[in-house]
């Protein structure tokens, strides 16, 4: 007998996941999908409770995946190596993994939120049994659209995006820019001095790792520091308004702008 096949959907916390939800389940043209969530353990407040909300709105529950697993139970598995750009293994255990090990060897549909003006592809997997498909980019749904089904719904954009932060994921994610670690020592201080608590010497080597990579987050948050990376970075975002006479409804949204793709973080995450 045939395996019947699974429609699942990973959710980050983030705008696109959250609207492709919404899309799909208001369309009514997937039966049975299952909705997941990888949980770090490390996430935003903001993130759960849009979670919660979007939970309220689907009227099923969220899958929580990582419930054997936490990003600091991976951290001694790794001795104390913080993560970063160049050793994504944050992205690997505790967001991959569970995936695939939730998905098993059913046969699987996919679902990922990237839009139709993106242009990049998706990190997921490369299990045979997995087939990823993108609705949005298959009908043409662009950014404009995306806040527009977030609004319609009630949902509105994610919470963080008030206070200046672009993507969800863990609160101390390595992919935040320095006006974002200011922002969340403004906004979430107990978070920030949690997130200094891991810059110490690994079991491995006894290197120092910091999650900017060449600052530690005690010297960021000096206050002729802050000064200055505010500074910076309200000079970065005249200049980029300047340079780009069509700004990406986002930044006028987050009041961010990035000429990095690379900022941008893993699909897993910040979807």
């Amino acid at each position: 007998m045939a395996q019947k096949e699974r429609h699942i959907l990973s959710l980050s916390g983030g705008k696109d996941s959250t609207a492709l939800a919404i899309y799909l389940r208001d369309l009514g043209s997937v039966p049975d999908m299952e909705y997941i969530f990888h949980d770090t353990d490390k996430e935003l407040p903001d993130t759960i409770e849009y979670l919660k909300r979007l939970e309220a709105y689907l009227g099923v529950p969220i899958e929580r995946t990582t419930k054997h697993t936490s990003f600091d139970k991976m951290l001694r598995v790794y001795g104390g190596m913080l993560p970063s750009n160049h050793r994504r293994w944050c992205t690997r255990m505790l967001k991959l993994r569970p995936f695939e090990d939730y998905v098993g060897d059913d046969p699987v549909v996919n679902y990922v939120g990237l839009r139709a003006d993106e242009n990049r592809t998706g990190y997921i997997s490369h299990k045979p049994n997995i087939t990823v498909v993108y609705p949005f980019q298959d009908d043409g749904i662009v950014y404009e659209d995306v806040i527009r089904i977030l609004e319609e719904s009630g949902l509105g954009m994610p919470p963080y995006t008030e206070w200046g932060r672009t993507h969800s994921g863990c609160f101390f994610c390595f992919y935040q820019q320095k006006i974002e670690w200011v922002r969340l020592k403004q906004k979430y201080p107990e978070l920030y001095e949690e997130a200094k608590t891991y810059e110490k010497p690994n079991k491995i080597n006894g290197n120092i790792f910091y999650w900017n990579q060449d600052e530690s987050l005690e010297e960021l948050e000096q206050p002729e520091r802050i000064a200055e990376i505010i500074a910076n970075w309200e000079k970065n975002q005249k200049r980029l308004k300047t340079k780009r006479k069509n700004r990406p409804l986002v930044s006028v949204l987050t009041g961010y702008e990035s000429e990095d793709e690379e900022d941008r973080g893993c699909l897993m995450c910040f979807l």
